[in-house]
């Protein structure tokens, strides 16, 4: 995420004193909350799972996500990874939708 979108990142130091005061019920997604508020990030934030999360920024920019994607299918050296071998592991960690996306671009992942 760095690599793709290096301005992405709230520093601990902002966010790290709003935690105590939110209350989710995923105990473990506070501290995303927190640094969307101490980002500035507007009203109306919206929970989304993670594959939907991902599909929203391939939508956004397709060019980066796409390379992205790239760059993560090549660090799989062990064993090294088919578009269809990675697309399958996306699968399988729960984002069928980006799977799908990927077999549909796989001659440029």
């Amino acid at each position: 995420m760095r690599d793709a979108i290096p301005d992405w990142e709230v520093p601990e130091t902002a966010w790290s004193s709003l935690v105590h005061g939110i209350h989710l019920p995923d105990p473990d997604d506070c501290h995303i909350l927190a640094a969307a508020i101490a980002g500035h990030a507007e009203y109306g934030i919206e929970a989304i799972d993670p594959d939907t999360f991902i599909i929203n920024q391939w939508d956004l920019d397709p060019v980066n996500a796409i390379a992205a994607f790239k760059r993560m299918r090549a660090r799989r050296k062990k064993p090294q990874s088919s578009t269809e071998d990675f697309a399958y592991a996306l699968e399988v960690g729960g984002l069928p939708t980006m799977a799908e996306r990927l077999r549909a671009a796989s001659e440029l992942i």
